[in-house]
């Protein structure tokens, strides 16, 4: 038999995504303020004064800890491995307690995230393959989607699209942060303190047999994460790892034999709750401050910036890459397994989707500083690079998606105008639904 491509999923979890999607609305909308402040100050008379900000040293280098460092490095060290722990909870969710736990759903989220990722990867590639030296090894900077800018454009311009390409999107984007944490512990890491990556084992555990055991003593677990994240950061492996390991610790569901009478739910939807706020209004927008502020240089500094190869190379991927990657893939799953899409959507709905996910912003800067030297040319070439490949991406999804949305509405509203013209009063029909 052939099945149905986006079919609605259960209540319960339909209502989990959309309370998700909206804070994350919010979380974009401050991002977008966030990056938007950074890109005035950094083009004002008062730019140095952005810069000393960024370059502000805090902490120290005591107990043979290298922590040091400056605000932009703990905002993107430090508050993005908040923003990936709550990824780690989503995933860990999706997989055990979510729509996802079924095989056959989650091959297309996961099949269309791996194809959203090497079909911008490969023209990256192609752009910077003669290019010079070292181009080519910012190749994952296009491959990421942010969520929070995502869903905060698709918030303003759909209202009725049908809520199965909303929970794609979420978890399309879900899945693709977790391949970039992957590229990131992989490729870019130049060289690991095995001794520091043993030692951080130790919180890591004790944090684990902790949440297995329900306890929610913020005393305990703060230093345990913390000391978890310091370790893994002084090993050489990025430290927002450290964020998406703790984040898989956090048990979904509880078992009987682990405490009450009857299993339930385990820590992780009261972790998330916690910190989806702290990560979605605070750690992402402040990242996005210090890492989008880049001077343009007027007009001509704009465009002798985007004619770099390795900015064709992030434009390209993020907006056709992207598109290709997600759209194609999902095509082809549908054409080898037979699949039809459901009957509430048509295929430039999809379209319109893979479009929104070339929005990448967060992880993609986070990835462009790990391949280039902070505060290099090439680092402002790829800040200017990601943020207009995410602002065409997003227009262009705009465009399709607020097309269709005026249909999705033409269509509601005429179902309702027939529902209100069938002689039921529309209070008895108001309280029937």
């Amino acid at each position: 038999m052939r099945h149905s491509l986006f079919a609605r999923g259960s209540w319960s979890e339909t209502s989990r995504i959309s309370e998700i999607l909206r804070k994350e609305t919010v979380g974009g909308a401050l991002l977008l303020l966030a990056a938007a402040a950074a890109l005035i100050w950094a083009n004002s008379p008062w730019s140095a004064a952005y810069d000393r900000l960024g370059d502000l040293h805090v902490g120290t280098d005591r107990l043979g800890l290298h922590l040091d460092l400056s605000l932009a490095t703990w905002a993107a060290d430090g508050l993005l491995a908040i923003f990936f722990f709550v990824v780690g909870l989503e995933l860990k969710r999706e997989f055990v307690a979510g729509d996802l736990r079924d095989p056959g759903r989650a091959a297309l989220p996961i099949a269309a995230a791996v194809g959203g990722m090497v079909a911008p990867a490969t023209i990256f590639v192609v752009f910077t393959l003669h290019a010079d030296v070292g181009a080519t090894r910012g190749w994952a900077i296009p491959t990421a989607t942010d969520i929070a800018f995502a869903v905060a454009v698709l918030a303003v311009i759909s209202t009725h699209l049908p809520s199965a390409l909303r929970t794609f999107l979420l978890t399309l984007a879900v899945v693709d942060d977790l391949l970039a944490i992957t590229v990131i512990a992989i490729f870019y890491t130049d060289k690991i303190n095995v001794v520091a990556l043993l030692a951080a084992l130790i919180p890591l555990t004790v944090f684990a047999v902790l949440v297995h055991r329900r306890v929610r003593s913020w005393w305990l677990l703060v230093p345990l994460a913390a000391i978890t994240w310091a370790l893994v950061h002084e090993s050489g492996v990025h430290a927002t790892v450290s964020g998406v390991l703790l984040g898989f610790t956090v048990p979904v569901l509880r078992s009987a034999a682990a405490g009450g009478p009857d299993a339930g739910p385990g820590l992780a939807e009261h972790f998330e709750h916690r910190m989806r706020p702290l990560s979605a209004g605070f750690a992402v927008p402040v990242f996005a401050f210090f890492a989008a502020g880049v001077t343009f240089g007027g007009y001509h500094g704009l465009i002798t910036a985007l004619r770099d190869p390795i900015a064709m190379g992030i434009v390209v991927g993020l907006v056709v890459g992207k598109t290709l990657g997600v759209f194609g893939t999902t095509w082809t799953l549908a054409k080898l397994t037979r699949a039809s899409l459901d009957s509430a959507l048509r295929w430039v709905d999809v379209f319109g989707i893979s479009m929104l996910a070339g929005i990448g912003f967060t992880v993609s800067l986070l990835i462009g500083d790990l391949a280039y030297e902070p505060g290099s040319q090439r680092d402002d070439i790829v800040k200017v690079a990601v943020l207009t490949g995410s602002l065409l991406a997003a227009l262009c999804a705009a465009v399709v998606l607020r097309l269709r949305n005026r249909h999705y509405r033409t269509v509601w509203e005429l179902e309702n105008r027939d529902r209100d013209h069938d002689g039921v009063p529309d209070i008895y029909e108001s309280h029937q639904d």
